[in-house]
């Protein structure tokens, strides 16, 4: 389907999409703090950029409420972005350096150490808040 739409022909490697995601996953995981960080300052920002679009303040607080709902939405969607360039480059390092085949290991092995990290730091969290 994609080659009736494009007129040229655009190879898309499985094992590069997957190790990609993979390692995205890991970072996303792993610096947790850091994605929440990158969430709220996009949707700080879109919050900004959307006040200029209105004349009255009237009918900026009347529709507040809904416009934060849906920019945190697109900031929790845009987020992602500096995590999938880090694992792209991630996962050409560990290609290059210890083969394609390594690569989707490695993140693999990444992505349940991150998991893992991740759960013990909520614990940790959750038990000093207590």
């Amino acid at each position: 389907m994609l080659s009736e739409l494009l007129p040229f022909r655009l190879a898309i490697d499985s094992t590069t999409v997957a190790g990609v995601g993979l390692w995205a996953l890991a970072l996303y995981l792993g610096f947790s703090p850091l994605s929440d960080w990158v969430m709220d300052q996009i949707s700080r920002w879109l919050n900004f950029a959307e006040r200029s679009l209105y004349t009255s303040q009237a009918e900026f607080e009347r529709t507040r409420a809904a416009r934060e709902a849906q920019n945190s939405f697109y900031a929790s969607l845009l987020s992602v972005i500096p995590f999938v360039i880090a694992g792209a480059g991630l996962n050409y390092l560990s290609d290059v350096s210890l083969g394609r085949s390594w690569s989707v290991s490695m993140g693999i092995l990444s992505v349940i150490g991150a998991a893992v990290y991740e759960l013990g730091r909520r614990d940790g969290q959750a038990s000093d808040e207590e």
